[in-house]
């Protein structure tokens, strides 16, 4: 397929090539452009180019392949599914952490359909609640990659209509585990910020924007203080009002005790003993969490049809588990 050829008008001039091709290609993202430009699949005047290349105005650039990805397609795969509760209206799924809950963004279609919830769902359910996005079929809200736990899943419409309103109403109540590093001195506390998109790091969220930013609430109480070998943390239960993108993880960091695994919002991707080593072990011992210590462990709400109450729970994971154990171990 030839190249589409594109020619940067002169009120371009000064603009970065990556910005000037999101806003010039209608229908494409930044991260498609990113993608693009990282398989050199845009050239400047016949050359590769990198995103934060300055243009002056009148240069040819050419896009090779489509720019825009192929849509995406939810397929069925037999994936077990951890159901805590379902009825014909509804499901409450227990998911594992590093399993997405819907197609995302990616390089190939494989690449950014396999192994989601909705396809488990679209496998164990013969029917699931119709959705705008093909890719979210009931689908009703989320949970990142690296978060486990309740998750609820609506089987037919009505259901998800019901509650679509019932969480924008806040009427759903929704609260976590987290393990956070540092000494939170707060019993109890609220963090109500605002957060919006990160403009520096569009994979992160922040509360340091106001524009745009959204109203966010999130109640935390202490469950337990830690002082370990491997420093001090805390354990906390966290009940949001709202459902905000990272909305805990980007709260807890933004008040200086980011969430254990959290290598976006600050935490260390290794975390090493403190205190006096032997001459035998010249590096100090370390301990890692491949994922967030992040919870969603209890679920409260009316059901959308019947109106019965419903409260489910979801133990923390076994990795969790073992995690605290490796903190209070002793050398």
């Amino acid at each position: 397929m030839p190249p589409t050829a594109y020619n940067v008008p002169a009120e371009a001039a000064g603009k970065r090539l990556d910005a000037w091709l999101t806003a010039h290609l209608e229908g494409v993202s930044r991260a498609r452009v990113q993608l693009l430009l990282s398989e050199s699949k845009v050239l400047v005047n016949g050359a590769p180019a990198k995103p934060s290349f300055r243009l002056r105005g009148g240069e040819t650039v050419e896009i090779f392949g489509e720019p825009a990805p192929p849509p995406l397609h939810a397929t069925p795969e037999a994936i077990p599914l951890d159901i805590v509760y379902e009825d014909n209206d509804l499901s409450v799924i227990n998911k594992p952490a590093g399993m997405m809950v819907h197609a995302g963004s990616g390089a190939t279609d494989d690449a950014r359909n396999r192994g989601t919830l909705v396809n488990a769902l679209l496998s164990h359910y013969a029917e699931l609640s119709h959705s705008s996005d093909p890719v979210r079929p009931g689908i009703v809200h989320r949970l990142d990659k690296q978060t486990s736990g309740l998750i609820i899943v609506a089987r037919n419409d009505a259901a998800h209509l019901k509650l679509s309103e019932m969480f924008s109403r806040r009427q759903v109540r929704k609260t976590y585990i987290a393990l956070v590093h540092g000494t939170i001195r707060q019993d109890q506390g609220t963090i109500n910020a605002p957060i919006s998109r990160d403009l520096m790091r569009r994979t992160r969220m922040t509360t340091k924007r106001e524009a745009g930013a959204r109203a966010a609430v999130s109640h935390y109480t202490v469950l337990e203080r830690i002082d370990s070998r491997f420093g001090k943390f805390t354990l906390v239960s966290v009940r949001i009002e709202t459902g905000r993108t990272h909305q805990i993880r980007v709260h807890l960091a933004s008040i200086g005790h980011p969430v254990v695994g959290d290598t976006l919002y600050g935490a260390p991707a290794q975390i090493a003993a403190a205190g006096p080593r032997k001459k035998s072990t010249p590096a100090p011992e370390t301990i890692a969490l491949q994922r967030n210590f992040l919870h969603a462990a209890e679920l409260e709400f009316a059901h959308p049809i019947t109106g019965k109450h419903l409260a489910l729970r979801a133990p923390l994971p076994s990795e969790l588990n073992a995690f605290q154990k490796k903190l209070m171990d002793k050398p």
